[in-house]
């Protein structure tokens, strides 16, 4: 039997997306076929309104729509303690807490020899202009425990060390090469409680 291509073009699209396996990615295709045309063109909108409206907050890093930060902006946030995450989607496990009530910061990925990623490509600049023009008093870093974020954050305790702040790191609440994206709340905030300076 003759390949389907536009199938074949569908399936090797969502084989791109985090976990999705072949057979996944083939069971998405074929039920992408059977959607209704309205369906199919409300999906292609909102993947394509994804990437022409979603941007980064130019202070924190943080995912916006809008051409403000609603939590940078928040005047009832602790301004001076900043938790420094890995990626944005990691924010709104921190929000879920309700406990948590300063402000983030977001490099957009961590140091990592192996995918090529160096410190320059993170978003550290803005990190060090808000620490040197804002009165930041604490940095938590809330990097994930696995080597790569270990790495990262060495890197950034030895960065901030002449800095007039307190550098803290989430304790181990969190397990050793898991994600805070897999964690439930109670974990974050235990690992939250438990900070300790490095």
């Amino acid at each position: 039997m003759k390949e389907l291509k536009s199938i074949n073009r569908l399936v090797e699209s969502y084989s791109r997306l985090p976990s999705v396996g072949k057979k996944s990615a083939e069971r998405m295709a074929y039920a992408t076929l059977n959607m209704d045309e309205e369906n199919i063109k409300e999906f292609a909108e909102a993947l394509l309104d994804l990437k022409k409206k979603i941007k980064f907050c130019p202070k924190c890093g943080l995912y916006i729509e809008d051409d403000h930060c609603e939590i940078c902006e928040d005047p009832s946030r602790d301004q001076q303690t900043v938790i420094v995450l890995s990626y944005a989607k990691d924010v709104y496990n921190f929000e879920k807490l309700n406990s948590y009530h300063g402000v983030y910061h977001v490099l957009n990925g961590v140091i990592s020899a192996i995918k090529g990623v160096g410190a320059d490509d993170l978003n550290i600049p803005s990190l060090i202009k808000r620490i040197d023009n804002e009165n930041i008093k604490e940095v938590i870093i809330a990097t994930d425990p696995t080597v790569e974020g270990e790495t990262t954050a060495l890197y950034l305790a030895k960065l901030l060390e002449g800095k007039n702040v307190t550098i803290t790191r989430l304790a181990y609440g969190l397990p050793m090469g898991g994600h805070i994206d897999y964690a439930d709340s109670l974990t974050i905030m235990k690992a939250l409680e438990g900070r300790k300076k490095i």
